[in-house]
């Protein structure tokens, strides 16, 4: 779920320049009868979209992608300013402004003063003292169980995945980032220290981890093998796999170990070519308003917290995503450390052999 950019920028760039910053021929939000956003699925429920659509006698349309590079690869074939809204990855927003892709955003436009501490994640959502998007949402890929078969006490230590007791009652969420960093905190590793020496000490932690683990899949898989008791723990799980489970069943969990965690975060701006800037700054503003981020927080895609303090959820609601406990959550997590070419490459070779082994 949380991914890096994999394709290359410069034809993307080459498109920015071709169109440029002009914003002739731009329609006014009061003129505009549609707007275009590209999107992760969490943005795709009509919960979310109606109130803003109401508001403003406009449809919104989106497309969701799984992956950055994906929503590069949408945005190279399609037509310059057929997308208005862009949400991406809080670390992609660097690469997608030197493309070109985002257009500069008023700070004064957006409640700084109401964001919880920490979510503007040291340089990227300004590049040269510009902004560019807006943080919205975070969570973690951690610790997801059942709280009914594993006690909580347990899954606050992260040693406890490696003892016996657990043996075959763990599934792995299929993304080597992560979870490679997750294991690398275990070893008293800083994800953003990680280099190819420490690789071969992370690759003997996940071979005495594999034993234990009785199933290695994507989202939905992990997700589902928890929801019906094939597994009590996944590994790089977080709110977001427990989060749309806890009406149906309350004892499915997730926490953040002592030890640490990975925290990943989404971001929103408009795009740079839209002729539709007006209305598209009115949508970003409205996805990080108090009402905004409720809806978007507990999305049917998938729950994690909004980056405003003030969204307007209820207490039960803020009880699933552990909202008292974000202070030292996020003091105590790791942003996402997208390692570069070689080092992705020496990562992706270790899990592959984890994945065989």
């Amino acid at each position: 779920m949380r991914r890096s950019v994999v394709v290359a920028f410069v034809a993307l760039a080459l498109v920015a320049a071709a169109c440029g910053d002009d914003d002739t021929g731009s329609t006014s939000a009061s003129e505009a009868t549609e707007l275009n956003a590209l999107v992760w699925c969490d943005h795709t429920d009509p919960a979310l979209l109606a109130p803003f659509e109401e508001a403003n006698n406009v449809t919104v349309n989106v497309k969701d992608y799984d992956g950055t590079g994906v929503a590069l690869g949408i945005l190279e074939q399609s037509q310059p300013g057929e997308w208005d809204v862009f949400v991406v990855d809080s670390v992609d927003v660097p690469r997608v402004v030197e493309a070109g892709l985002m257009a500069e955003l008023d700070p004064a436009d957006y409640p700084w003063d109401q964001f919880f501490a920490d979510v503007d994640l040291p340089g990227t959502h300004y590049q040269n003292g510009n902004l560019y998007a807006v943080p919205e949402k975070f969570g973690y890929n951690t610790i997801a169980f059942n709280n009914e078969n594993v006690p909580i006490e347990a899954m606050r230590d992260v040693e406890s995945l490696w003892d016996p007791a657990y043996a075959g009652r763990i599934a792995v969420y299929d993304y080597y980032i992560p979870v490679m960093e997750q294991v690398a905190i275990s070893l008293g590793i800083e994800p953003a220290a990680i280099t190819a020496a420490d690789l071969p000490a992370i690759e003997q932690r996940l071979m005495d981890l594999k034993p234990h683990v009785s199933l290695i899949g994507d989202v939905v898989t992990v997700q589902t093998a928890l929801a019906t008791g094939e597994v009590d723990i996944i590994v790089g799980g977080g709110e977001f796999v427990t989060g749309v489970l806890t009406a149906e069943n309350p004892a499915f969990d997730w926490v953040l170990p002592e030890q640490g965690g990975i925290r990943w975060q989404q971001a929103i701006g408009v795009m740079a070519d839209s002729n539709r800037k007006e209305l598209a700054t009115k949508f970003v503003q409205y996805i990080v308003s108090p009402e905004g981020q409720a809806r978007l927080a507990t999305s049917s895609c998938y729950w994690a917290m909004p980056a405003n303090s003030q969204a307007t959820l209820t207490a039960d609601e803020k009880a699933v995503l552990r909202w008292d406990e974000q202070p030292g959550f996020v003091a105590n997590s790791d942003p996402y450390f997208i390692p570069d070419a070689d080092l992705d490459a020496a990562m992706l070779d270790v899990w592959t052999r984890f994945l065989q082994g």
